[in-house]
């Protein structure tokens, strides 16, 4: 009893202590600086050997869930970093992992909602400033996106113009402001190809969107696909066959159902419309699985989560029925790392 009496004086001494301490202007800058220190010195958790990777830097749909991005994904080949899709939050995660902007080849778009591209300016920002890049931004997408970029670089040119007025060019060169932009054209898929790494478009069905697309790596014998937003196509299945990683889009119709059905018993059937219409253009997870069987799949990513579960309860009903059908597969969340080194078969699940 002694003891705890002692331990429990000397814990409340120390906190005292503490406190008066952190009061003092000097503590409190020396702890600053270790703070930025940190910050400055932070490396990101991707793999230093050699392998296609993958950063889940956002998950969920548009409908919000806590400590989730709208839709993002970044993609590693060796040294080489592409961005596919740029929603909202999701260059937050980029930052906080102390991804190096300057070296991110381009950004891949599947298509032009405004969960695939809001946060694009934010992520042009951090490419542009104090990276010393020598060109801009590339941006790659379906037809429209160079209306999407145009826009940007419209409403952002004041900001450009003020930055580089202040900062000058070795800080904000106003040359390399804003986006080189390529449109996909469908009849040559293969958007890029360096001999060791090969990225393919390919279209997927999103009505009214015409063309939504998705995306698939291709390096030295390790392999991914990104689908997009899509309901079951077989484009999907012909462009996965075999790969170790697919990253199919999944809602949970019978959640939406719920939603759906709540909106329009509590007054609000505009809402109730949104979440019909939503079923439309979307796959289930049970058809995602299926997909992946179909396509000999390895690894099965739900992500582009509708709605992304909150808790562990929300989780076993999103996931209903999932196991009967496929038993490699995982839920997407923010931080999630996938890792496929090169000359292995390894699939290796990480975090940033």
């Amino acid at each position: 009893m002694k003891i705890a009496i002692r331990i429990a004086v000397a814990s409340s001494i120390l906190g005292i202590a503490s406190f008066v301490l952190i009061q003092v202007p000097s503590i409190q800058d020396r702890i600053m600086m270790s703070v930025v220190s940190g910050m400055v010195n932070a490396t990101d958790n991707l793999p230093k050997e050699d392998a296609l990777s993958v950063a889940v830097c956002g998950s969920r749909s548009p409908i919000p869930s806590p400590g989730r991005a709208e839709t993002c994904m970044l993609v590693k080949a060796g040294h080489e970093i592409f961005i596919v899709d740029i929603g909202d939050g999701s260059n937050a995660n980029l930052q906080n992992w102390g991804i190096d902007y300057g070296s991110i080849n381009a950004v891949l778009l599947t298509h032009l909602h405004s969960d695939h591209i809001s946060d694009l300016p934010n992520l042009h920002q951090g490419a542009w400033i104090l990276t010393g890049r020598k060109d801009k931004l590339k941006v790659y997408g379906p037809k429209g996106v160079a209306t999407v970029t145009q826009g940007l670089e419209m409403a952002y040119g004041l900001d450009y113009g003020f930055r580089h007025e202040h900062h000058g060019d070795g800080i904000a060169p106003r040359k390399y402001a804003g986006f080189d932009t390529h449109t996909i054209d469908l009849d040559k898929p293969v958007i890029y190809d360096n001999g060791e790494l090969k990225i393919t478009a390919f279209k997927v069905i999103h009505e009214p969107i015409e063309p939504s697309l998705g995306y698939k790596f291709e390096y030295k014998g390790r392999s991914l696909v990104i689908t997009g937003d899509t309901s079951y196509a077989q484009s999907v299945i012909d462009n996965s066959m075999d790969v170790d990683v697919l990253f199919h889009e999944a809602q949970a119709n019978h959640m939406v159902d719920i939603l759906q059905n709540f909106a329009a018993e509590n007054g609000a059937p505009l809402r109730a419309k949104v979440m019909t219409d939503i079923k439309t253009y979307h796959t289930t997870l049970l058809e995602a699985a299926e997909i992946a069987n179909k396509a000999n799949v390895k690894q099965l990513v739900f992500y582009h989560l509708t709605p992304a579960p909150r808790n562990y309860l929300t989780e076993l009903i999103f996931v209903r029925g999932v196991d009967k059908i496929r038993d490699d597969w995982i839920l997407a969340e923010d931080n999630l790392l996938i890792i496929l080194p090169v000359n292995s078969e390894k699939i290796i699940l990480s975090s940033m």
